[in-house]
């Protein structure tokens, strides 16, 4: 058990049964134990004593437990953030394995947020860990994010970035951010000291955005950009180094390209008053009965893994997991038929239409269930 409390899991229902107190008033000495733990970081000129006290009264959500959520995790729980929730809905496949360094093929179907806190909790004894298993949403977010000092967001899609983003800025938590594609990844922090936002960087969502399951991702690379991320983080709860706020790290670990970018907050997207339906970045997810009508001969191709299609499908469905996708185009983009993509949650078979998009065929997203 920590010394700060139980380390458990939750669903999301609560509204604001977590109480924020801020960092300020939680500040308490170091005590013996923590003191001889945290010795290189009390010996570290510019970071010291208070550094460590002020991590230890920081209460930090991680958002994904994925490729970026790993080292993210690892490096703020060794140092010594005192409470840290992570929350993520997903499961751990087989194919994460190569990347998300927190993980066994003993995890394979556990929760993510569940597997990364019991690992964690044996690794890190001084820190508190929640884990939720609840997806973060319209109705959560606000009460989540608000009882937190910090966000770290390491998801890999728009609708739950925005999320964050607005949530933020309406609950005034600043959050670090970072995405990676393939050999390339990036790194900044929002809402922070009243600099830009993540609409200020986005104003759009792109049309058309790359995904580790479709192209495929070096391993290293989410350590790197991790690492960096969970930098961020300690950087603006520790108070030391020149945060990246205002500013785009660009990392290309195929070229040994770092490239530091500045860009301008915009007044507007500071003032954000309420959260914005989740269904207004998800279009493409409909009911496959009221766009496809029978006649259409639509093809229903199931993208989940084979063991969870193993586990329960209807027979009327295809099982194409979503990373061969683009390695089995004959046995799709060619048919001329619509396409309605199927898995449990709908974030895969969202990211199937738009590569469908990008071959020009017609295809929906529907979740199983």
């Amino acid at each position: 058990m920590s010394p700060y409390g139980k380390t458990g899991t939750t669903h999301c229902s609560c509204k604001r049964n977590l109480i924020f107190v801020s960092m300020a008033q939680q500040v308490q000495p170091l005590t013996p134990t923590e003191a001889h733990y945290f010795d290189r970081h009390l010996k570290l000129a510019g970071f010291g004593r208070e550094a460590q006290q002020r991590l230890r009264a920081a209460r930090v959500l991680v958002v994904g437990a994925g490729g970026l959520g790993c080292p993210v995790l690892q490096y703020l729980a060794m140092a010594g953030v005192g409470h840290i929730g992570v929350i993520d809905p997903d499961t751990v496949s087989y194919h994460n394995l190569h990347r998300q360094v927190l993980f066994s093929p003993m995890d394979v179907g556990k929760n993510k947020a569940e597997t990364a806190v019991q690992r964690l909790s044996a690794q890190q004894p001084l820190v508190q860990f929640t884990a939720y298993i609840d997806a973060l949403s319209v109705d959560n977010a606000l009460a989540l994010i608000g009882a937190h000092d910090l966000v770290v967001d390491g998801t890999d899609n728009f609708e739950t970035r925005y999320l964050v983003n607005d949530a933020c800025v309406i609950q005034q938590v600043p959050f670090v951010s970072g995405a990676i594609d393939r050999y390339t990844g990036q790194v900044s922090v929002f809402n922070y000291a009243g600099g830009p936002t993540y609409r200020c960087l986005y104003p759009e969502p792109p049309a058309v955005c790359g995904s580790c399951a479709i192209d495929g991702v070096l391993n290293v690379l989410p350590g790197i950009v991790g690492t960096l991320m969970a930098n961020e983080a300690l950087k603006v709860l520790g108070g030391y180094g020149e945060v990246l706020a205002g500013k785009l790290l660009l990392i290309d670990v195929s070229g040994n390209g770092y490239q530091l970018f500045s860009f301008s907050a915009m007044e507007e997207n500071k003032h954000i008053q309420a959260l914005q339906p989740q269904d207004a970045f998800s279009q493409d997810e409909v009911a496959a009965d009221k766009v496809v009508a029978p006649t259409d001969n639509a093809l229903l191709i199931d993208v989940r893994e084979p063991w969870e299609y193993a586990e329960g499908h209807d027979g009327a469905h295809i099982n194409i997991p979503l990373y061969e996708l683009p390695h089995r185009m004959d046995e799709w983009v060619v048919s001329g038929r619509p396409i309605v993509f199927f898995c449990t949650s709908g974030k895969r078979s969202r990211l199937a239409v738009e590569l469908a998009k990008q071959h020009g065929v017609t295809a929906y997203a529907e979740r199983l269930g």
